[in-house]
């Protein structure tokens, strides 16, 4: 099954929203499910209950936030960084269907991809 995205609010464009959309992603955002606001850990914990990779440029915190669901042997649906500012709404849909046309949503369980991996 190819993956669920769940952007939170430091990747937030309504840009990348509509072109992953039109690509047959299933997208979701924290405008569509009221978590605007909510702490990082809140986030994860909610793309995680509802099977979604999270997609954020928030890279320490969601880093952190990994790494302590790892040593707590939590699970997660995966997480995807990306460096703020670094690649173009059109350069991100490239790289995100890269990633999703080689990582099955069970692939993607607990792990973390960073953008810049699927140039």
């Amino acid at each position: 099954m190819i993956i669920q995205l769940y952007l939170d609010e430091d990747s937030m464009d309504w840009n990348l929203v509509r072109a992953l959309l039109a690509r047959g992603l299933d997208v979701k955002s924290v405008r569509d499910t009221n978590m605007a606001g909510r702490p990082d850990a809140q986030q994860l914990e909610y793309a995680a209950t509802h099977g979604r990779v999270l997609y954020s440029s928030n890279v320490g915190d969601f880093h952190r936030l990994h790494y302590e669901y790892m040593v707590t042997q939590k699970s997660h649906a995966g997480i995807i960084l990306v460096s703020q500012q670094r690649y173009s709404v059109g350069e991100q849909v490239r790289r995100i269907l890269s990633l999703a046309s080689s990582l099955p949503a069970e692939a993607m369980k607990d792990r973390l991809e960073f953008l810049s991996s699927w140039g």
